[in-house]
């Protein structure tokens, strides 16, 4: 309950109450926005982060150039509906699968936010790799630490300003457009991109528009609306809300050790003095990249970048006291020093995911490694000839494989179907590839005592049966008596 204070009526006094705010961090009572500065972290943490990150972006910029059984290690062309997972096809007869494959991804990510909260915002998002790894430090490098920064937007457009400014913003602009083509590199892979730079903007305008606005894009991210990506648009920050209990782990306050507040007395016992070891120093305030107090509590800002528990480790190292007043931990870990347990609701998530793995696994082993389909064409009937009945056939092979295949085609059902080629009854399908053609198939006359027989057509290699197709074949309309 807020603690209301009471006024005699008619004094034209305002009743006041005492909240917690209501609004985002970065945003001004008065609806503005509030630029957020925050301090160079250092640490034990940043080192580790800084090593993830080198990683990520190392396969970030590699990847493309990878290459598994002649095949893009990962490709997703939506407009030409080429899609390669780890160098293998994917076609849109595939999309049940790569359905499925979305749904154990967000299962997972479900699971990782109940037992972890938010650490992938924290380490391995890509705004936060980028912004905080990449665009971030040239900030730093170009116009200093915090202060430097505050006073150098504070200061009117002198030489040193626009120097500073147009030669960072000039960074940011060629940074964004090697992001840009990298992306790209995934959508149509790294041939058709070094093409496209080669033969320039006039051969291929619409792919240099989409360029220019993509660049754009990525520049207002991360020269401007930075860390409000993660506050007011990311779905998964709003996700964990929901997800998050006191049985998670996430970088906490410890209140029980650090209140009361007050500020460092050197050789003071402060234990007797009544006060707790945080001296509000609000290191772990101007540390953070997305201006929050960590001593608030829990809030929806908190990315897990773990900052603020290097700053506040380096000021418990400095005044002697135990590190860890910021660190991950649970909820109930700093209420009742409950340890982290694996809950019911984290096991049911777990037997789920399992199960979605298991099922997954069994459709990938199992899709195939070919696809055939026998359609008559529109407005073809039967004709007989030789005392056989004909029909004709458009097939489609699709080698789902990443190898080439000579296969034949038999009629499995009825067994006295014959194959009639043009030539000889062997097809070559190539490799990740999509063969139309056409081709007869016969049955002697007396076989066919209906006008529409179900038949059953099957493709071999070697002996071996790679898939089968249900069809109906076409005959006379006999009278039965």
């Amino acid at each position: 309950m807020a603690n209301i204070e009471e006024q005699p009526l008619g004094t034209g006094a305002v009743v006041e109450a005492e909240t917690f705010r209501d609004s985002v961090a970065t945003i001004e009572q008065s609806g503005t926005r509030k630029w957020v500065y925050p301090k160079k972290p250092k640490g034990k943490f940043t080192n580790y982060r800084d090593l993830v990150t080198l990683f990520l972006l190392a396969i970030f910029f590699i990847l493309p150039f990878i290459k598994l059984n002649g095949n893009p290690f990962l490709k997703i062309n939506i407009i030409d509906r080429e899609f390669f997972i780890i160098g293998q096809p994917f076609y849109p007869q595939d999309f049940f699968i790569l359905a499925l494959g979305a749904i154990t991804s967000v299962v997972f990510i479900i699971l990782f936010t109940v037992v972890f909260g938010r650490i992938f915002c924290g380490w391995i998002c890509p705004q936060t790799i980028f912004m905080e790894g990449v665009f971030r430090k040239i900030e730093y490098w170009i116009e200093g630490d915090r202060n430097k920064q505050i006073k150098l937007a504070n200061q009117p457009w002198t030489g040193e300003k626009i120097w500073k400014k147009t030669l960072k913003w000039s960074i940011y602009v060629i940074i964004s457009l090697i992001i840009t083509h990298w992306m790209f590199m995934y959508i149509v892979g790294y041939q058709d991109v070094f093409k496209i730079m080669q033969e320039g903007p006039v051969v291929y305008p619409t792919n240099f528009i989409v360029m220019i606005i993509f660049t754009g894009l990525f520049y207002f991210v991360f020269a401007w609306f930075r860390e409000q990506v993660c506050t007011l648009v990311c779905p998964y920050g709003r996700l964990q809300g929901v997800l998050i209990d006191k049985e998670t782990i996430n970088v906490f306050y410890d209140f029980n050790r650090g209140e009361n507040r007050a500020k460092w007395r050197k050789g003071e016992d402060r234990k007797a003095a009544g006060k707790g070891d945080c001296i509000d120093c609000n290191q772990c305030v101007v540390v953070c990249p997305t201006g929050i107090d960590i001593r608030n509590g829990q809030q929806l800002e908190c990315i897990n970048c773990t900052m603020c528990i290097d700053a506040c480790d380096e000021v418990m190292v400095k005044t002697g006291l135990p590190k860890g007043l910021i660190r991950y931990a649970t909820q109930d870990e700093i209420e009742k020093e409950d340890k982290f347990k694996f809950t019911t609701r984290m096991k049911a998530y777990s037997v789920v995911l399992l199960a979605l793995l298991g099922f997954l696994g069994y459709l990938l082993n199992n899709r195939g490694t070919l696809e055939a389909k026998f359609i008559k064409p529109a407005g073809s009937t039967y004709y007989v000839k030789d005392g056989r009945i004909n029909n004709t056939y458009n097939y489609t092979f699709l080698n789902k494989s990443n190898k080439d295949h000579t296969v034949t085609i038999k009629v499995i059902k009825p067994a006295k179907g014959e194959v009639i080629f043009s030539g000889e009854n062997v097809i070559l399908l190539k490799r990740d590839n999509l063969l139309k053609g056409t081709v007869n198939i016969s049955f002697p006359e007396a076989d066919i005592s209906q006008p529409r027989q179900n038949i059953t057509i099957g493709v071999y290699e070697n002996g071996k049966l790679l898939d089968t197709f249900d069809t109906y074949f076409e005959g006379p309309f006999k009278l039965q008596f």
